[in-house]
């Protein structure tokens, strides 16, 4: 090695010089050494053959009485997820002139081949896991074997829930038989149309809004023969064209919803005068619509409306002034509503007109709005109040100025009362209540839900308004109210000294100061209560102190506490 070496440095430096390598002028040289160096003959190592693994699934199949449970297995998502290391090896040295080195040869990655499948028989299990391959050609046509009835039934049960639209529309465009069942005019008769998305801060395209006018136009047209009941909700335009098209072809319209709809003009109230003979409803709470066009349509079709809902607003008041007018006399439902973030929610109300102009008023709402009472003008007729009066709602999120003789004022004819919301009004008083003459309540919602106004002063008498109504009642909310325990004892008795033991089916008594005692005692008489809110109960043992849903689950409270 070392002679090598020395020669190889010589003739290195013999071409420095300038000397020729071959022969010379003296004569042949001798020739020149090997250059190479010898290597050792090592063993090879040899490769460890691969193993293939087989895949397994990440899920078992369990066969029960009446279907198949497909069964994630908890470590199969971290079977072959694991981070492995990668192996440090030698850095292979670059050849010479970016030549790869003669003993370096690339090899090909196997490339194992799939087996063959066997024409086997398959067995019953195999056929029974496999639900979502059809195994026979008229299988994927089930739907298509289906009678008509029944088709129109099962889609009257997601129409019910889901409504028509879009549902009839998509389902219609499954094969001919869903068309003509999907068409059916008994599915069509209550409708609800939402709006077209439209990018915040962006216009709708005409194109777009042209194909909303047809769609429109062609359900008309096609699906709305029948229609009863059609609500718009979301609509910033073509509202009046809606409304037009709409009652051109519906006859048998009743009722029209506009929630949240924008650029209602007199138009669209002159064309439900003129086609909509049959409409009795008109919801138009929290939408903007023009006020005089509408008390345009109820001076001349006001005789034919039964229900009237809108919301509290500057303008909208003078809707309410025209119903104490008598432009409705056959009205039974008055709904007036308000934001419940909204700060004015103050209506002036004139009770005594209102009486005189409906009197066959049944349902009467005014919710989160604070009445203020008007004086009547004198010389007119005594008011008769609501015979007929079944719900009256005067619940608030405000302070409430309602008193016992207003309460009175309302209900003094009304024997009728079914359902009374009186939540937020702090001022009105248990002897209040049991001057009512309504006997047979049986919904008293009285419960006090916003602490700013919460009353801490204690109240008596709650024994007397469940001694009245004790035979009838079906729901009772009194949270928060600082009735003593000694009243609250008494009142809870005379609810279970009630004949009918299934009759009080929720109690509410969140916030009071009721005690295990009096609970026993209403608990073990009501077997049909399902609802009872006890949260926040400060005489209640721990963990009895929440909501209970369900007869068994308030009788394993009784049970608790006996």
């Amino acid at each position: 090695m070392e002679a090598s070496e020395a020669e190889a440095s010589t003739q290195s430096d013999r071409k420095e010089d300038g000397a020729p390598s071959g022969r010379g002028e003296d004569g042949p040289q001798t020739k020149k050494a090997s250059l190479k160096r010898t290597r050792n003959t090592k063993a090879k190592k040899t490769k460890k053959p691969r193993v293939s693994r087989t895949f397994q699934p990440g899920y078992t199949v369990h066969e029960g009485e009446d279907m198949l449970f497909v069964i994630s297995s908890s470590t199969s998502q971290y079977n072959y997820s694991a981070w492995v290391p990668k192996k440090k090896g030698r850095r292979k040295k670059a050849a010479a002139g970016g030549k790869l080195k003669g003993t370096q040869v690339k090899t090909k990655k196997a490339v194992r081949a799939k087996p063959k499948l066997e024409n086997k028989p398959v067995t019953k299990e195999e056929e029974v896991v496999d639900l979502f391959v059809p195994q026979r050609k008229s299988d994927h046509r089930w739907g298509q074997s289906l009678p008509e009835e029944l088709l129109i039934n099962i889609f009257k049960m997601v129409v019910d829930q889901d409504g028509a639209v879009p549902f009839l529309c998509r389902v219609g465009r499954v094969c001919r038989l869903w068309n003509v069942a999907a068409s059916s005019p008994v599915l069509w008769h209550r409708v609800t149309v939402g709006h077209c998305w439209v990018a915040p801060g962006r216009n709708q395209l005409p194109q777009t809004e042209m194909k909303v006018k047809d769609t429109l136009t062609w359900l008309a047209e096609h699906r709305f023969s029948q229609l009863r009941d059609f609500s718009l909700c979301h609509w910033k335009k073509n509202v009046d064209f809606t409304l037009e098209t709409v009652s051109q072809f519906c006859p048998h319209l009743r009722s029209v919803k506009l929630s949240h709809c924008h650029g209602v003009t007199a138009k669209g109230f002159t064309s439900l005068g003129l086609h909509s003979r049959s409409l009795q409803s008109l919801n138009l709470q929290y939408s903007e619509f023009n006020v005089i066009g509408l008390l345009d349509y109820l001076e001349d079709h006001g005789s034919q409306i039964k229900q009237i809902l809108f919301t509290h607003g500057l303008k909208n008041d003078r809707l309410l002034t025209a119903i104490t007018r008598g432009c409705c006399p056959d009205l039974e439902l008055l709904e007036v509503n308000t934001e419940l973030d909204s700060k004015d929610c103050e209506l002036p109300v004139c009770i005594q007109a209102l009486q005189i102009s409906c009197p066959k008023l049944k349902t009467f709402r005014m919710l989160n709005v604070r009445p203020r009472h008007k004086a009547m003008r004198t010389g007119t007729d005594l008011p008769s109040g609501f015979p007929l009066l079944e719900e009256l709602c005067i619940a608030t999120t405000h302070y409430s100025y309602m008193r016992d003789k207003d309460l009175l004022d309302i209900l003094f004819d009304s024997p009728k009362l079914r359902v009374l919301d009186l939540r937020g009004c702090l001022r009105i008083t248990p002897a209040g209540l049991a001057m009512l003459p309504c006997l047979e309540l049986e919904c008293l919602f009285w419960g006090q839900y916003f602490s700013r106004h919460l009353s801490t002063s204690p109240v008596r008498g709650l024994h007397m308004v469940t001694q009245k109504w004790s035979q009838t009642l079906r729901q009772l909310d009194i949270a928060n109210h600082p009735f003593p325990e000694e009243d609250l004892e008494l009142a809870m008795s005379h609810l279970a000294q009630a004949t009918e033991a299934d009759r009080l089916h929720s109690l509410n008594l969140s916030g009071t100061k009721i005690t295990p005692q009096a609970l026993r005692s209403v608990i073990g008489q009501a077997t049909a209560l399902d609802y009872l809110n006890l949260s926040s109960c400060r005489y209640l043992p721990r963990g009895a102190k929440r909501i209970y849903r369900g007869q068994e689950d308030v009788r394993q409270l009784l049970n608790k506490l006996v």
